[in-house]
């Protein structure tokens, strides 16, 4: 299997999904039950956006699920508690670590350890040089291909949500969710215009939307994003209630109406120049 996959586009739309691998490595040696590691995933992400290929998007996903790696974290994100050994880089104790939720996964979204051992730093760097670089990799040669044939690039990284919030998600533990949250890291990583240009989209089409709350992106918009130079990421953060079941994990019926007003979003999308914002 894979680490991960990626296609090339012929537009200056790049999309990707980093959460919904489902595919767990034999040397994860996770200690919690499967079932309750797979609440975790973004599943079916992959399955919302299988149109975006035909319209010459680029489209990069993981294999692997972000518990095993979160190519969504800064390397300097490790919980250096987790390793049987001293850790050679710099690390920093953000919130993300806090909650368990570094560049290595502590805690499931309910507070349960994932682990009952130590994991060898030899362990941890080779899962980096398998999953984060290429992955990081693979969405910044996207980037600069798009931008190379038309001027800018459009990044769209796609995640999933629980309609609310677990005890160790976010830092809002409890919150129920829109519809939709859109987020560009308060501005900084796609020109506000254009953030709020989908926002509009999706509160014309009956949904909900919030923006930057409580997601305003981490760091695959924040490493890649760079409005200035013509760059615009966004991180696009849907409700898991609109197309699956959260318990059986099974796409329901509303995901045809979901995946109508994606592909009616990217279309769009791909008429704008987002210097005019």
């Amino acid at each position: 299997m894979r680490y991960l996959s990626s296609s090339p586009g012929t537009t200056a739309l790049v999309l990707d999904s980093p959460h919904s691998g489902t595919w767990y490595p034999e040397d994860f040696r996770h200690a919690c039950q499967l079932s309750v590691l797979r609440r975790a995933e973004d599943t079916h992400v992959e399955k919302l956006y299988d149109f975006a290929p035909g319209l010459g998007v680029a489209w990069i996903e993981a294999h692997f699920p972000r518990s095993y790696l979160d190519v969504n974290r800064n390397l300097t994100e490790l919980d250096v508690g987790l390793l049987d050994g001293p850790w050679p880089d710099p690390v920093e104790a953000g919130p993300k670590v806090r909650l368990g939720k570094g560049l290595i996964w502590k805690l499931t979204d309910e507070g349960e350890p994932l682990y009952d051992r130590l994991l060898g730093v030899a362990e941890v760097r080779q899962r980096i040089e398998r999953c984060w670089q290429p992955y990081h990799q693979a969405v910044a040669e996207a980037l600069a291909a798009a931008q190379a044939r038309h001027g800018h690039a459009i990044h769209i990284n796609c995640h999933s949500m629980p309609s609310v919030s677990a005890s160790h998600a976010t830092e809002f533990p409890g919150l129920v969710h829109a519809d939709f949250v859109v987020g560009d890291r308060d501005g900084s990583t796609a020109a506000p215009g254009l953030t709020r240009w989908i926002a509009d989209f999706l509160l014309a089409r009956g949904y909900s939307v919030s923006v930057n709350h409580p997601y305003k992106g981490v760091e695959l918009v924040r490493r890649h994003g760079d409005p200035a130079r013509g760059r615009h990421s966004v991180q696009l953060e849907i409700n898991r209630k609109l197309y699956m079941d959260e318990h059986s994990l099974e796409l329901h019926e509303g995901q045809q109406a979901l995946k109508q007003t994606l592909r009616a979003l990217v279309e769009q999308l791909l008429t704008l120049d987002p210097g005019r914002f």
